[in-house]
């Protein structure tokens, strides 16, 4: 039950150790089936002041409650999931009955209601004692149960069940002596209840403590509540509280909704949030603005929600449609919006005034009091909707827009994003059946993926569908595909996406509608504000004030801050329209000058990163570049663009521009690189490289002969790199470009130390370094120490290691010493663990990691997790140390850098095997072996056989496990290894020689 964390196995409880443990599967559980991140869990435990070993001891906690609960807990990147039955959680089980009580009839509605509040029983977290998880989770937690007591009581308080409200909710009202909402539903029970005076001394003590300790009166809602058992009989007190007792004869309760779809999808969140805002203790009306572009569902999310919420508003649901986007019909004024309203709730015509103050003070009047729910539909500006809105306490209006209706001050709003593939998906399931949809599940993401989730264009293909019963996914994708079709076949039964968009655009005036087509003409799928500048030709200032007139009318999305994008649909009907009305000439001319600005930020941003193979003395400024000052800045100018990069690249290259495209394509790749994006590193470069070789461009060929050599590093194929970086290498002293040949040895270096060619890779770094210092370039002579730390910790040179780590420190410029740190650190670690030093070890390793993830260095952190096992081995702690060694294999497969899998893999086999694990050594040491082979990695080759050599028989045989260490030996000499002696020693110790 909810309360103190308490786990129970087939009935009997399971024992989970102290605070910390309970703080940790509290966290994990609460957040059952997402990512905790160990910073997270650390901050629950230690607030701002975690001791040094913090990440260790949440290491050991989860090791424990893996034992304890075992198959439950998985490792991520960065921190770790609990995976269960979400009913086997009482926080999950009682969500899921208050969400089925909501949608439910109220008789099963409290059932269902009791049921959930039957899974609590004190407290969540009590005995954990963080103040961190009592601001954070425990707090809105309790919320969470109030809010369902709330729910509970209204509920029974409908089904007059007032003693059973009185009984639950008197001690409940004693533990949270303030909250007025619980007050009012008690106050109100015992009236019904025909306990008038126990209702009357309730209040006043509850005024009474209010003004003693806050100094504050009771709210109006409780006052008026008060007023009325003074002041009505005990007939009258039989009504419920929130019935009205005035002008019964002329006010009409009455339900306006237009239909419910009965196949209404998705939007849970949404309704959850509205849900929220309906039952808030608040003292006045609450006005919330639904908005979405064209066709995105705002007036069905409107409507279902007001038969999901009927019962909480006995005053009546009213709808009005305002016409703000409506074809052939104009926005409906204020004046007559209000007087169809008056004469809906019962207002005799004749009665209504003419002036618009006038009416608005009428229905404000005629409403106050009365839980109302009033939806404002297709609502056009702040002046039509703000005489319309009610003041009375409990009411809730409901407003939908494609515009921001900003001006509306208090007012709460909601933005209705695109249907996620599963709710996309589970609508064509209820509209065609699920049969239909499962037959061809992987077309029918295709057509979701086409519509871009657009609430109208989806339920016009399943309505078009529904009526061809012969009709396919795979058909209606192809006909989607056909040039100039897509709008053609997005129109059924009068629905229209391309009227629904062609609506908000006709609204806009000339400047607007040249901006919204201009912006259709962007690269890539968004844009942040200089680029819209520079795409509009316009200034920053200037750029920004259309950009968001845009965002108002809904026609263009701003995900974050300053950057912005268009829904897919919408895009394609401005291209559409940009094309016909501007003409190809003027359209290049504009996407043009979105790609140069482009490709003069991101070389501006490379230089910020690290030495680069193109060096520009001069070079020109677009008039629009982001200020980028830190290589922080680069780094998030990269992350935000990566993908409308990779698209310049193309853009370039199919105009035929083979020098912006290989410009680009070297701009971009040390990026892509260090943030473990393989799959745009080698696409990116391999396009620029068809465009430098159709045109002969050698040195284009060159530059981005080292950006594909890279990337294949990284996806562990080492032939192909050295075979580039050689070329590129040559090619670049071919043409004079002795930089850029220096920048192809440092790569060709660290190729050189992957494959065990150990030598060769101190002696690539050594040149480069010479070369470095001989220029002056710091950042340069800084990245060599630190290869050259690399390679001599690897020929178990730790001392070398460690003052070759310490000179790279201190050569880096400033603006680079967080990512340098980040290498070295770890290299550092390793080197200690060499020399014995294993808390010297462990401080550099957390402080490697800390780093890598603040910096969003993908890479280093899947070698830090590695040499963390490497550490944890040594300290005697195997499981510690097979988790970090899975953390680095699963962060390589999500990242796609794959260069380190015979490493990691053959350091999991090693730490197997020293646990006695022999099986689970055998299976990933071959598995490594494998690797290594194929990539001609002779250095961990020897490793991996070393390793395999040496477990004992019958897990490998004698036969074999000598020709291994006879390998390893040969290996491991050839390339200077110490390990090169315990190959020797154990040959003899096992077979003489």
């Amino acid at each position: 039950m909810l309360g103190p964390i308490a786990v129970w196995s087939d009935g009997r409880p399971v024992a989970i150790g102290g605070p910390r443990q309970r703080c940790v599967l509290g966290a994990l559980l609460v957040n059952l089936g997402r990512e905790v991140t160990v910073d997270r869990l650390i901050t629950y435990l230690w607030s701002d002041d975690p001791p040094r070993t913090a990440r260790s001891v949440i290491q050991v906690q989860v090791s424990h409650l893996r034992r304890s609960i075992p198959g439950s807990i998985s490792t991520t990147a960065g921190g770790y999931i609990f995976d269960a039955d979400p009913d086997s959680v009482d926080l999950y089980r009682f969500r899921r009955l208050r969400d089925e009580a909501a949608r439910a009839a109220p008789e099963e509605a409290l059932e269902l209601l009791d049921r959930a509040l039957s899974c609590w029983r004190g407290v969540p977290f009590s005995g954990v004692g963080s103040e961190a998880l009592e601001h954070t989770v425990v707090g809105p937690l309790r919320e969470e149960r109030w809010s369902a007591v709330i729910a509970w009581a209204t509920c029974a308080l409908g089904l007059g069940r007032y003693a059973e409200v009185v009984s639950r909710l008197t001690p409940l009202a004693r533990e949270e002596p303030f909250r007025e909402r619980l007050q009012h539903l008690l106050i109100t029970a015992l009236w019904h209840d025909n306990e008038k005076a126990r209702a009357l001394a309730a209040y006043e003590d509850f005024r009474v403590r209010l003004a003693d300790e806050l100094g504050v009166d009771p709210g109006p809602e409780l006052a008026a509540l008060h007023a009325r058992i003074l002041r009505e009989d005990a007939d009258q007190g039989r009504r419920t509280a929130t019935e009205p007792t005035e002008s019964e004869t002329v006010y009409r309760v009455r339900n306006d909704l237009p239909r419910d779809l009965p196949d209404f999808t998705g939007r849970v969140d949404v309704l959850r949030s509205l849900e929220k805002i309906s039952l808030a203790d608040e003292e006045g009306a609450e006005v919330c603005v639904l908005t979405a572009a064209g066709g995105g569902g705002k007036t069905t999310t409107a409507v279902h929600f007001g038969y999901e919420s009927a019962k909480r508003y006995p005053d009546g649901q009213l709808f009005i449609d305002l016409y703000g986007y409506t074809a052939g019909k104009e926005p409906l004024d204020p004046s007559s919006a209000l007087g169809s309203l008056l004469r809906a709730v019962g207002v005799p015509p004749e009665t209504i005034p003419e002036s618009l103050e006038e009416r608005s003070a009428l229905w404000r009047a005629t409403l106050m009091g009365r839980r109302t729910l009033l939806i404002l539909d297709n609502a056009s500006s702040y002046s039509q909707v703000s005489p319309l809105l009610p003041s009375s306490p409990g009411s809730l209006t409901l407003i939908t827009s494609r515009n921001e209706l900003s001006g509306l001050s208090g007012a709460r709003f909601l933005s209705l994003g695109m249907f996620d593939e599963r709710s996309a998906l589970d609508l064509f399931s209820r509209v065609l059946g699920e049969e239909r949809v499962r037959a061809e599940e992987d077309r029918a993401r295709e057509i979701v993926r086409i519509c871009g989730g657009l609430p109208l264009a989806l339920r016009v293909i399943a309505g078009r569908m529904l009526s061809r019963p012969r009709w396919t996914f795979g058909h209606v994708a192809r006909r989607l595909g056909e040039q100039n079709r897509k709008f053609r076949e997005l129109q059924v039964d009068g629905q229209s996406v391309e009227t629904a968009i062609d609506l908000s655009y006709q609204s806009l005036n000339d400047e607007q509608r040249s901006a919204f087509l201009t912006l259709g003409l962007m690269i890539g799928d968004s844009i942040d504000l200089a680029g819209g500048a520079a795409l509009l030709g316009v200034s920053v200032e200037e750029g920004d004030d259309i950009l968001q007139e845009l965002v108002g009318v809904c026609l263009l999305d701003e995900p974050q801050g300053d950057v912005y994008r268009m829904h897919d649909l919408i895009r394609d009907f401005a291209l559409d329209r940009a094309t016909a009305e501007f003409g190809a000439e003027r359209v290049d001319r504009i996407r043009g000058r979105l790609a140069e600005h482009y490709l003069l930020t991101a070389q501006h941003a490379a230089d910020l990163l690290g030495p680069r193979a193109l060096h520009d003395d001069e070079r020109s400024d677009s008039g629009y570049r982001t200020e980028l000052l830190r290589r922080e800045d680069a780094e998030e100018w990269f992350d935000l663009h990566r993908e409308n990069l990779a698209d310049t690249i193309d853009y370039f290259a199919s105009r035929d521009n083979g020098e912006h495209a290989w410009r680009m394509a070297e701009s971009v790749w040390r990026f892509y690189a260090l943030h473990g994006q393989m799959g745009l590193l080698v696409s990116s470069q391999e396009r620029a490289l068809q465009v430098s070789d159709r045109q002969g461009n050698r040195r284009g060929r060159a530059v981005t002969l080292i950006g594909l050599g890279i990337g294949y590093y990284f996806a562990g194929r080492f032939d192909d790199a050295l075979r580039m970086l050689t070329e590129a290498r040559d090619l670049l002293a071919a043409v004079g470009d002795s930089r850029g040949s220096i920048r192809a040895l440092a790569n060709l270096g660290m190729v050189y130390e992957r494959v065990g060619r150990l030598r060769d890779s101190a002696e690539a770094i050594s040149g480069v370094l010479d070369h470095a210092v001989a220029l002056g370039d710091r950042r340069l002579e800084s990245l060599q120490w630190s290869n050259l730390a690399v390679v001599r910790q690897a020929l178990g040179q730790y001392e070398e290691a460690l003052h070759c780590a310490a000179r790279s420190l201190e050569t880096a410029p400033e603006e680079d010493v967080g990512a340098s740190a980040a290498l070295v650190k770890r290299v550092m670690g390793e080197a200690k663990v060499g020399l014995g030093d294993l808390e010297g070890a462990l401080r550099d390793l957390d402080e490697a990691l800390e780093l890598s993830q603040r910096l969003r260095l993908v890479g280093s952190r899947i070698y830090v997790h590695n040499s963390l096992g490497i550490a944890y081995r040594a300290a005697g702690c195997p499981e510690e140390a097979v988790e970090a060694h899975r953390a680095a294999l699963a962060l390589a497969e999500e990242s796609g850098d794959r260069s380190g899998d015979a490493e990691i893999l053959t350091d999991l086999g090693i730490t197997h095997a020293e646990a006695g694990h022999h099986e689970e050594a055998a299976v990933a040491l071959e598995k490594a072996h494998a690797i290594a082979l194929e990539r001609d990695e002779r250095y961990t080759v020897a490793r991996a056989c070393l390793a395999l050599g040496t477990l004992p028989a019958p897990t490998v045989t004698a036969d074999r496990a000598e020709g291994l260490l006879r390998t390893a030996a040969e290996i491991l000499t050839e390339v200077g290894s110490p390990d090169a002696e315990r190959a020797r020693a154990a040959l003899a110790d096992r077979f003489g020689g």
